[in-house]
């Protein structure tokens, strides 16, 4: 870039002596600031996520995941990336995940998906579904920081390892600290397990109802 104005300023220089300029007052070249703000919409911010270029997974993805669900939700749900059956449709957590989180909703909480809000720690998939690495994921946390900062949850339940750790920076052991409370930012945080990993290993849905039961009670309590 200032190479780039070095050399449109010489060439203007050079086109004023040529009309027989000694000494000029003139700004031959002003490099225009960027900004880097983001919209104060959520519908703004979904627009410019999709044509976000910023990482490798711009190169892969067939759809950008933005998030969806009540953009005044008192209960943002975090995962870690879209799959491969996400990046299809362009909507979080769809097939028998994204069925085990319905069904976790609806008859834990007792409320309707589409009064909460579902969204991802990055907006692509990942190839292979690899879990994001440390540059894709703070290469994309400003949209979900702005998320956050528009839909102003109460609670934020983190959905697995990764959505926990790149969210609070905190790398303790998902086993040793899902249904904990934890407070950042104004709002309050319970990390559990993700719903593929219930798929897994269904003897640990006690654990995510114990954890989902504490979240009701915190949003009653509220």
């Amino acid at each position: 870039m200032k190479n780039l104005r070095n050399a449109l300023l010489l060439k203007q220089l050079y086109q004023l002596k040529q009309l027989g300029y000694k000494y000029t007052s003139v700004t031959p070249y002003k490099e225009e600031k960027q900004n880097f703000t983001l919209p104060n919409t959520l519908e703004s911010l979904k627009k410019q996520a999709i044509e976000c270029h910023l990482c490798e997974l711009s190169k892969s993805r067939h759809k950008v995941v933005f998030g969806e669900g009540d953009p005044h939700a008192d209960i943002l749900f975090i995962g870690e990336a879209p799959g491969t059956m996400e990046d299809s449709s362009g909507k979080p957590f769809v097939g028998r995940s994204g069925e085990l989180l319905t069904k976790m909703i609806e008859n834990v909480l007792h409320i309707s998906r589409n009064d909460v809000y579902i969204t991802n720690i990055v907006k692509c998939r990942p190839p292979n579904n690899d879990i994001p690495t440390p540059i894709q994921a703070h290469t994309c946390q400003p949209y979900l920081m702005k998320q956050i900062e528009l839909i102003l949850p109460k609670l934020v339940v983190t959905l697995g390892a990764t959505a926990y750790h790149y969210l609070t920076g905190d790398d303790t052991d998902i086993s040793k600290i899902r249904g904990t409370v934890h407070k950042q930012n104004g709002y309050t945080i319970i990390p559990t397990y993700h719903p593929s990993y219930l798929l897994r290993n269904p003897s640990a849905k006690k654990d995510v109802f114990a954890d989902l039961l504490k979240v009701k009670e915190l949003m009653e309590k509220s």
